[in-house]
């Protein structure tokens, strides 16, 4: 069972997700901030991130930086998930590290697409 670490503050984005990954029998890691996210990437090694990029102590963008630069854990793909929709806000996620760029709200064919893509479902 794939493993994915989902970063994310709002609770109720938070549900949203963890319930649709667990019913597509995703086991989902929970952190709530980026500083928690990279800690879990390092103790729990998880098969994806989903990262969301406005966090509160660490954004998203710094926290996949620091992934990315960790030996241990940099060949993880990390999905921004984000409501930053606007010109070079993808290029931005990217730079900082990101594999790939999904908007919010979460479009579930493009999310299951995603998930397909990067774990070889």
């Amino acid at each position: 069972m794939p493993r994915i670490l989902v970063v994310e503050d709002n609770r109720d984005n938070m549900t949203l997700i963890v319930d649709v990954l667990s019913s597509l029998d995703y086991e989902v890691i929970q952190a709530l901030d980026g500083e928690d996210g990279v800690n879990k990437a390092k103790s729990e090694k998880p098969d994806l991130i989903l990262m969301d990029l406005s966090l509160p102590k660490m954004d998203g963008w710094t926290a996949t930086r620091l992934i990315k630069s960790d030996e241990t854990i940099k060949t993880i793909p990390v999905i921004a998930l984000t409501a930053h929709a606007m010109v070079g806000d993808r290029e931005r996620a990217l730079e900082a590290g990101c594999d790939d760029y999904i908007t919010k709200p979460i479009n579930l064919p493009q999310l299951m697409t995603k998930l397909n893509e990067y774990l070889g479902e």
